[in-house]
């Protein structure tokens, strides 16, 4: 199929610092920017410490600003990372679903910085393309990767690197910090973990620690969807959906003896080592048999409430190293006099379902999975343990980071410089509500195609392409997202405001029903080839 959205290269002006001083180019801010994939914000203690201590992510907050309203644009892994590069959302970008291919005449954030003058590195999870644009180093995981001996692509072939991926992430990172930065120029470092994206593999040191925990459940665990058919239609519920074996680290032998037929075997234990399956098969062998044992007495409550705690307990346990990694960085950054002139963002491409609405996975504009954390410190610019409940997104990191380094921002970038929030200047921050539009369907989890904008008190959603209908929530009434508003006649007045500001806003960013066929045509095109 020809493509009908064509993304023009820019020309790209950069600024000229030949005619100042020296001392000035090293007063340029090093930029670190650590991202997972996943990470709800309810499973970091600076929001809420119900579920885990993430004392050193918390550092960041503490001595930096947290915001309380930061959304993405679209909640699924590589559109997310594709706009965090470009600026730009799905719809311009062209990485509207993890199937279509990146376009790579896109010019990122990364290329502008590395031509401003920095220094560039990527390690970790990219998801999309071998060869990111605009670093002068890279090694990153080939697709999703993997938690246990995992392979790296690097710029003079693969190798595989025995360990835990989110400790050899950090490895990679710290090496290129302590042996290969160059200390005249200031550095850009994307800092990137696998954790905590599924299946959930933990480290040693945290699984014996967390599979012998019990977690609070969720109040919506058992949301029955009422005036809410995408929800209700969705492939994500934790007793449906969720794989005993892939998710659940049930043995697949097991399953076939107590005649449960699941798909999906556990792929992660066969690149484990001897010593570390030996380890591995100590604490989870334990665990297969009580299950095999307690099955056939359990209903659905109580099935549905024992694979929430697995799931919780492995996703947990690999955030745990993450926070443990996140402090080593932090900790080097202390030691080695950077922190002062560096500005470091602790993310994740997406929030997460913990449970919230019987779910786990992401994609929906609903709180927990549109909601992504966001943490930002900036010594001698952003007051440290300030709160910020503005509506940021994703798509404003580029041109933060761009104004930070003094260097061109392209017009065709969509976000908005943080710059006024982190640095105090709230006046001159004038966004009132942020756009969101989720492409990926019919595919896995089946979450239907929908946009829409949210803004502090209130959300509207569009659920197209093969139903038409509409969702209201009162966000500060609501906070759960469970009461569908769109007829109560109380909202009527403020649900037309929505619809006109939804409708201002799609063109605002030139998004269209014209660009929602378009894509709908080019997907269909790409799932038969």
């Amino acid at each position: 199929m020809k493509r009908a959205l064509s993304i023009l290269t820019i020309a790209l002006l950069i600024s000229s610092c030949n005619n100042k001083p020296q001392t000035n180019k090293l007063q340029k801010p090093n930029i670190v920017f650590i991202m997972s994939d996943d990470h709800a914000y309810q499973a970091i203690s600076a929001y809420s410490d119900k579920l885990i201590k993430t004392p050193n992510i918390d550092r960041i907050a503490n001595e930096g600003m947290l915001f309380t309203n930061a959304s993405v644009t679209n909640s699924i892994c590589a559109p997310s990372r594709a706009v965090i590069l470009t600026g730009k959302h799905s719809h311009l970008n062209g990485k509207i679903d993890n199937l279509s291919k990146f376009d790579t005449t896109n010019v990122t954030f990364p290329q502008l910085l590395q031509k401003a003058g920095y220094q560039t590195a990527m390690f970790g999870k990219l998801h999309f393309g071998n060869k990111p644009k605009g670093f002068d180093e890279f090694k990153i995981l080939p697709g999703q990767g993997s938690y246990y001996n995992p392979k790296f692509i690097t710029q003079t072939g693969d190798t595989v690197i025995n360990g835990y991926v989110t400790d050899i992430t950090t490895d990679l990172a710290l090496d290129w910090l302590k042996n290969r930065r160059i200390s005249e120029k200031p550095f850009l470092l994307m800092y990137l973990h696998k954790a905590p994206h599924r299946a959930w593999y933990p480290h040693e040191k945290h699984y014996k620690k967390f599979t012998k925990k019990t977690f609070p459940l969720p109040e919506t665990l058992f949301d029955n969807y009422k005036g809410r058919l995408a929800a209700k239609t969705a492939e994500m519920n934790i007793l449906k959906h969720m794989h005993l074996a892939y998710d659940n680290k049930i043995d697949k032998e097991i399953l076939k003896e107590l005649n449960i037929y699941d798909g999906m075997a556990r792929s992660e234990i066969k690149r484990m080592t001897t010593q570390q399956r030996s380890s591995w098969d100590s604490v989870y062998n334990p665990i297969i048999s009580d299950f095999k044992k307690r099955y056939h007495k359990m209903n659905e409550k109580e099935l549905t409430e024992w694979k929430y705690q697995r799931y919780m307990q492995d996703y947990l346990a690999t955030i745990a190293s993450v926070d443990d990694n996140v402090g080593r960085m932090l900790d080097y950054l202390d030691q080695e006099n950077l922190s002062d002139n560096t500005l470091i963002v602790y993310t994740s491409d997406q929030g997460f379902y913990l449970g919230e609405h019987g779910w786990f996975d992401k994609r929906f504009m609903y709180n927990e999975s549109f909601k992504t954390p966001l943490l930002i410190k900036w010594p001698n610019k952003v007051t440290p343990g300030t709160t910020e409940d503005e509506m940021v997104q994703n798509l404003d990191f580029a041109q933060t980071f761009l104004e930070i380094a003094g260097a061109h921002v392209p017009e065709d970038m969509q976000g908005e410089s943080l710059i006024p929030l982190l640095t105090g200047n709230k006046e001159k921050w004038n966004r009132d509500a942020v756009y969101y539009h989720y492409y990926e369907y019919p595919a896995e989890h089946a979450v239907k195609r929908h946009y829409g904008i949210a803004t502090k008190k209130y959300k509207i959603i569009h659920f197209y392409h093969d139903i038409d209908q509409w969702e209201f929530y009162d966000r500060s009434k609501d906070p759960q997202e469970i009461y569908n508003f769109i007829d109560n006649k109380d909202y009527a007045d403020t649900i037309v405001e929505m619809k006109q500001k939804l409708e201002e806003i799609r063109a605002k960013y030139k998004d269209s029903e014209k660009l929602d066929n378009y894509y709908i045509e080019l997907y269909n095109d790409l799932k038969t080839r």
